[in-house]
């Protein structure tokens, strides 16, 4: 296997331990990301092949990748290599996972996708390569061209490795706009010209050069670029090429003839992009440029067979997937259509008029918008399978939650205008305007103003009114000059302050009258008002000083000026917690702490390697301080000693904009020049906080005041609004508060994602008052008792709602979706007359009739009644077609589900159980019909059939606290406890669990037990103990922990009275008592807990090498005393008299730990486990009943029988387990016995680890494979500090084996 050329030489190593650096994992968590838009600077911007496809903004291309399981695309990686804009990506035709992109600095890369690295690079090529695409008739070329040519063809790999140029692709008379390879015709390539000509070449023929304008232009000047062309795929010489003005046309590239000219039903339209469509010849689709309408063709009819409008702004680029989504998983045989036989072609059914005879392909459409909207359109549904709408696409400068509703963050970008977004979902509701050139930075109105302030590169300041969409006010009194930084004051809403170019920082009330002009002597990139003395700024100048002024003085010098900085300065931030303590950011790579009232600089913080921008103090916190720098990192510092506590990587370009979420203060958004907008927990950095709040200690350990947190050495403890007002809230409760501070601590040290909405389901599931849920409580998840209710009133709701007058926000629907949508849900809900009269109301008739014998023949006849008379009136005698409606529930749930639409089936799933589905009853052999009871018992199993694939889903995406609100939706405590554990939300699930009482109990103490041992990673260790004795029969934990403990024997015995146990001389004298009476585990804890822990170590594994040779042997009789052995101390257990026995101790936890992986189905580290085990086999001396032969053949067997069940059907052909691998791995199964808890079976995933990272490619030591490609989640730095493996198998790995991967006998702890 591949890792052991990572680590084999620890394996030979025995005195590594001297020295040796405890490395620590990424603190910051990163739990969110809003993905850029598509770019519409360039023309190929977006490229698939096979299940992925790829767009760029400016500078990273996303890729996204078909899920097989839930049948949808999900982000699979973000590629930022580029520094400048990128003009075209090209996909391998041979290699699904090569692509190449270039950009405008002159530079082409070739990228392996599913390793997620460069594996080539050109650079400086002649010209830039504005369109390029891999040769069909060669394996690893790519071509590019720039402007007027000439074509460039470089060979990547190879003998003939290079850059050649073609031959007679050069001298152009027009610009190139547009170039494609012919996929059949070796060698045959077509440019498209901005003056509409086309010119073709191809071996052994002669070129033609500027030929096939179109009629119209012939003979002029005049100019109509080719915005797309295409080779047909099933013909040599057919082309169908698109002009911007002229239309479509297809041509036979052969006889420069034009077959047929498509025509349009506006002259209005006009085509912006086409694509074949590869699963029906003959039809392709197209794009507009002004409106987005998605139409669809066929080349044998001028006309289009259909129009989509799609999106209000028109289309930029569009690429047809050609290999559709599979459906999940099939529920029965499709039942043959009578029109066709297996060798027909699809006949048209006889009576069907010529348009209806063309159905529609399936297939996936690509659509990129020039809003930068990204989406995937499925032909066949008519339907979005996901729609990115109105993501930036270019450099983002600045980022601010709104202060009064910190679900909305608002953005500011490059491409000129800020938008606004719902950090719960993650999408976009309001945009500007735009128009504005750059905007480098914004500032919320205080308070509940709903405006936002703008500062623009060259059109001033403005005030956008976000609610009513318009700009209310604009500010020009820089002039021309570009304006960095604006800032509205919070204390004193009436005034807004601004800085620019031209050196002035300008305060003006709202209405625009100008209070001061600061002048400075150069450029002024930042100002921040005081958030403790609504009259103090200070200003950031290019002349390396910060400056604060008095705004109440009518003096316009400053009252001091603070110098240091060798380069100019950036951004200023006063501390929100700390009066007159501000911080500074530098292009000298500095941040500088200064102190106003000693009128010094009191710290600085080293570290970045390039200027400093973002900056960003906690409102908890007073000392903990965050930058953003031009060297792609975020840096956390400790104030008080200027210590760096942790560096994210994570950005693929320089970092921006920080902004702290108001009522989450350790959830914190960044901005970036990657053009994405990511969300960070800092919780970690603030153990043992979360852990104090859980084990009930006082206040005094969890608040305190600022003076004595910022003394150096003093623990975490919160001193911010937050803190203080829920202190405030819970004083004020009477009986018992613990569960209200549970769970308002827990939200507030929570990041957005459904923690609230799991404290929602907890209070519903203890039979809280219905009236007390919150507002927004019906957009989550919502415990099945309310589904029906409150979708039913959102119904009627959808009916009712008149469009405002403004419209309200983005892409509002307009009535008759409303209506649509309202009579969706009315179906599902099997109110089926409301349906149908809606229905009628939009005009469809045909399906109102058709599902109308659903209400009754009664209702039925007289629906048909008004419709014929309509019909007589119109003198229409349109043919009625109609389908029967039928109430079968578990085909209706199984369909949804097969198209992966699982909320839907649980809405449906429900409406059933609560019998509001009419039923059609199945009558069995017998000719009796089903009993109620058992229809009911039916419905209730398929409901927690589809919560458990929600939740499943959920929690494959990173989001583990939804995907246990799925499971308190329908009561199922256990499951949903698990989910937490599994996600390692340990500090949630202890609280959730906590309150719920009872049902949770053994998860609960479960996730109590794990959190104590990421304590022992912190001193002081009593908080470790308090955890413990919050779980009954908590002996053993706490004599583990007793055991692991490494203080003086003062210490240890301090320890053990606070454990209610013995003291260290007391547990040798019962020690040896033990040993006379022949109790080996009574033996063992008791040398474990005395002064000679090690001689437990050869009573303990000479037992368990005894048991393991009998071959009756199970689990559960070695594990304890294997358990309980290794919480033996480090320093003891890495002693040199102890080699032998260490070395033993290594060999069976590891293979102990693969048989419990086996057993709770970690399959991702089992085979990891195996080698580990056969490596120390091989490598240590030692004496241990296990043979290496033997756990491949366990391995080999596990592998045969455990594949046949969770086999995909897209792998490989399967091959069925020998008689013999059956036999071993029955055996096996016999030792494993069942999991105790049940829910925690199944494999470990973090939150976020579905979100791609940008940084430092790490290489796992367990797999040997790269830890970026999802799904492995974050990364985790083993003890060496060098070797890493994922987050997620690290957590595996420690419950199951406490030893590090790396055979040292160090412990490993990533809770």
């Amino acid at each position: 296997m591949a890792w052991m050329t990572y680590i084999s030489d620890w394996f030979d190593q025995d005195d590594w331990y001297e020295g040796l650096q405890r490395a620590n994992m990424s603190q910051v968590r990163q739990v969110g990301l809003l993905a850029a838009g598509c770019q519409p600077w360039n023309k190929d911007v977006c490229a698939a092949h096979g299940d992925r496809f790829a767009y760029c903004a400016t500078l990273a291309i996303y890729i996204y990748q078909l899920d097989h399981r839930y049948n949808e695309f999900k982000l699979h990686a973000i590629m930022s290599e580029h520094k400048k804009t990128i003009t075209a990506l090209s996909w391998c035709p041979h290699n699904p996972d090569l692509f190449a992109s270039g950009s405008t600095d002159n530079l082409v890369i070739i990228w392996n996708v599913a390793e997620q690295k460069v594996i080539a690079k050109l650079d400086n090529t002649k010209g830039v390569p504005a369109s390029l695409s891999w040769c069909w008739n060669a394996g690893d070329t790519v071509a590019f061209v720039s402007h007027r040519g000439p074509l460039f063809i470089w060979t990547i790999s190879g003998p003939e490795s290079g850059v050649t140029v073609h031959r007679e692709a050069h001298s152009f008379l027009s610009d190139i706009c547009i170039f494609r390879w012919h996929s059949q015709k070796r060698g045959k390539v077509v440019f498209g010209h901005i003056d509409g000509s086309l010119s073709i070449f191809q071996p052994g023929s002669k070129s033609q050069k500027h030929v096939l304008r179109p009629d119209s232009l012939e003979g002029t000047d005049e100019e109509d670029p080719v915005t797309a062309l295409e080779w047909d795929p099933l013909s040599t010489d057919y082309l169908l090429v698109a002009n911007l003005h002229f239309g479509i046309r297809l041509l036979d590239s052969e006889s420069l003839y034009c077959i047929t000219t498509f025509n349009f039903p506006s002259a209005a339209a006009s085509v912006q992009c086409l694509a074949w469509v590869p699963s029906a010849p003959g039809m392709f689709v197209t794009g507009d440029s002004q409106v987005g309408v998605l139409r669809i063709w066929n080349v044998s009819r001028a006309t289009p067979i259909d129009n989509f409008k799609l999106k209000k702004t028109g289309f930029h680029c569009l690429h047809v997937l050609n290999s559709p989504p599979r459906k999940k998983f099939s529920t029965q045989s499709p039942t043959k259509n009578h029109y066709t036989s297996s060798t027909s072609e699809a006949v048209p059914p006889p009576t069907l008029t010529q348009n209806q005879a063309f159905s529609l392909p399936p297939g996936h459409v690509v659509c990129c918008f020039l809003d930068g909207g990204v989406g995937l359109y499925d032909l066949g549904a008519k339907k979005w399978d996901f729609l990115r709408d109105l993501g930036h696409v270019e450099t983002i400068f600045d980022c601010k939650f709104k202060p009064d509703d910190p679900n909305l963050l608002a953005t500011a970008s490059f491409d000129g205008t800020i938008k606004v977004w719902d950090i719960n979902t993650l999408t976009a509701v309001h945009t500007s305007p735009g128009n504005e050139g750059v905007v480098y930075s914004l500032s919320w109105a205080p308070g509940d103003l709903n405006c936002i302030a703008g500062a623009t590169s060259r059109n001033g300041a403005f005030i956008w009114d976000v609610k009513r969409g318009k700009m209310v006010q604009r500010f020009n009194e820089h002039g021309k000059n570009g304006i960095f930084c604006v800032a509205w004051s919070h204390k004193d809403s009436k005034r807004i302050a601004t800085c620019s170019g031209d050196g002035f920082c300008i305060i003006r009330t709202v209405d625009g009258k100008v209070l001061h002009r600061y002048k400075h002597p150069a450029a002024v990139f930042g100002c921040d008002w005081s958030q403790n003395n609504k009259d103090m700024i200070a200003t950031g100048c290019e002349d390396k000083n910060v400056r604060v002024y008095y705004v109440a003085t009518s003096s316009d010098q400053p009252l001091k000026v603070f110098s240091g900085h060798t380069a100019k300065v950036f951004h200023v931030r006063w501390s929100p917690l700390r009066e007159g303590i501000l911080c500074s950011g530098s292009d000298d790579g500095s941040v500088r702490i200064w102190d106003y009232t000693q009128d010094a600089c009191i710290n600085i913080l080293s570290g970045h390697t390039a200027p400093v921008r973002g900056l960003m103090w906690n409102t908890e916190i007073p000392y903990l301080l965050l930058s953003g720098s031009w060297d792609y990192t975020i840096k956390v510092w400790d104030t008080r000693e200027g210590t760096c506590l942790d560096t994210v990587y994570d950005h693929g370009a320089d970092v921006y904009g920080l902004t702290c979420h108001p009522s989450r203060p350790f959830t914190m958004a960044s901005c970036s020049r990657d053009s994405t907008v990511r969300l960070w927990s800092l919780t970690p950095l603030i153990a043992p906080l979360p852990m104090n709040i859980l084990a009930d200690r006082s206040w005094e350990e969890i608040i305190g005041n600022i003076d004595h947190a910022v003394e150096q050495g003093t623990p975490p403890l919160l001193c911010g609004k937050v803190s203080r007002d829920i202190k405030h809230e819970i004083e004020k409760l009477t009986g018992n508060p613990r569960a209200k501070k549970l769970r308002w601590f827990s939200e507030c040290l929570s990041p957005p994602g459904g923690s609230d909405n799991l404290w929602n389901l907890v209070a519903v599931v203890k039979g809280q008052d219905d009236s007390l849920l919150p507002q927004n409580y019906c957009k989550g998840i919502m415990h099945l008792k309310h589904l029906i209710k409150f979708r039913t009133s959102e119904a009627q709701e959808l009916t009712t709602v008149k469009m405002s007058k403004f419209g309200g926000g983005i892409g509002v629907p307009t009535k008759e979706e409303r209506l649509k949508e309202a009579a969706e849900i009315h179906l599902r809900l099997g109110q089926i007359q409301r349906y149908c009269e809606l229905m009628v109301e939009l005009g469809e008739w045909d399906k109102a009739l058709s599902v109308a014998p659903g209400v009754s023949m009664k209702y039925w006849k007289k629906l048909m009644q008004r419709r014929a008379d309509q019909l007589i009136q119109e003198d229409k005698d349109d043919v009625i077609p109609y389908c029967i409606a039928i109430g079968d529930v578990k085909k209706l749930v199984n369909f949804f589900m097969s198209r992966g639409q699982l909320t839907e089936a649980l809405l449906v799933a429900q409406a059933a159980c609560e019998g509001n589905m009419q039923t059609v009853h199945v009558s069995t052999p017998k000719g009796s019909s089903y009993p109620d009871d058992i229809y009911k018992e039916d419905c209730h199993e398929l409901l927690h059939k589809v919560s458990e694939e929600l939740a499943e889903w959920y929690f494959q995406d990173g989001h583990a606290v939804l995907a246990a609100c799925c499971q308190l939706a329908v009561d199922n405590t256990e499951l949903a406890m698990a989910y937490l554990i599994r996600g390692n939300e340990l500090e949630l699930a202890v609280s959730v669990g906590t309150v719920l009482g009872e049902p949770a109990a053994p998860t609960t103490h479960y996730a109590l037990e794990l959190l104590a041992r990421k304590c022992m990673m912190m001193p002081p260790w009593n908080l470790a103990a308090d955890l413990l004795l919050m779980t009954p029969d908590n002996e053993l934990q706490l004599v583990k922990l007793c055991a692991f403990y490494p203080g003086c024997t003062e210490e240890i015995n301090d320890l053990h009275e606070k454990c209610k146990l013995p003291t260290v001389e007391e547990c040798m004298q019962l020690a040896e008592a033990a040993l006379a009476d022949g109790n080996i585990f009574e033996t063992v804890k008791y040398f474990l807990l005395s002064q000679e822990p090690e001689k437990a170590l050869p009573i303990g594994i000479d037992f368990i090498k005894e048991c393991i040779s009998s071959s009756d042997w199970t689990l559960d009789t070695v594990y304890p005393v294997l358990d309980l052995l290794s919480y033996i101390r480090t320093e003891k257990l890495v002693l040199h008299t102890c080699t032998k026995a260490r070395n033993e101790l290594l060999i069976l936890c590891g293979y102990i730990g693969a048989l419990l992986a086996i057993r709770r189905q970690y399959q991702s580290i089992v085979p990891a486990l195996y080698e580990y085990t056969s490596q120390l086999l091989k490598r240590r001396v030692v004496s241990v009943p296990l043979k290496i032969e033997h756990l491949s053949e366990e391995l080999d067997a596990w592998r045969a029988c455990t594949r046949s069940t969770s086999r995909s059907p897209e792998e490989s052909p399967y091959t069925p387990p020998s008689d013999s691998q059956r036999m071993v791995y029955a055996t096996l199964l016999k030792r494993l016995q069942e999991e105790p808890l049940k829910g925690i079976v199944g494999p470990d995933y973090v939150t976020g680890s579905n979100l791609p990272s940008h940084s430092d490619i790490h290489i796992s030591c367990l797999t040997g494979l790269k830890i970026q490609v999802q799904p492995n989640g974050p990364v985790f730095f083993l003890e060496d500090g060098k070797s890493t493996i994922s987050l997620n198998d690290a957590l595996m790995w420690a419950k199951v084996n406490p030893f590090s991967p790396l055979g040292t006998g160090i412990r490993l702890n990533p809770f």
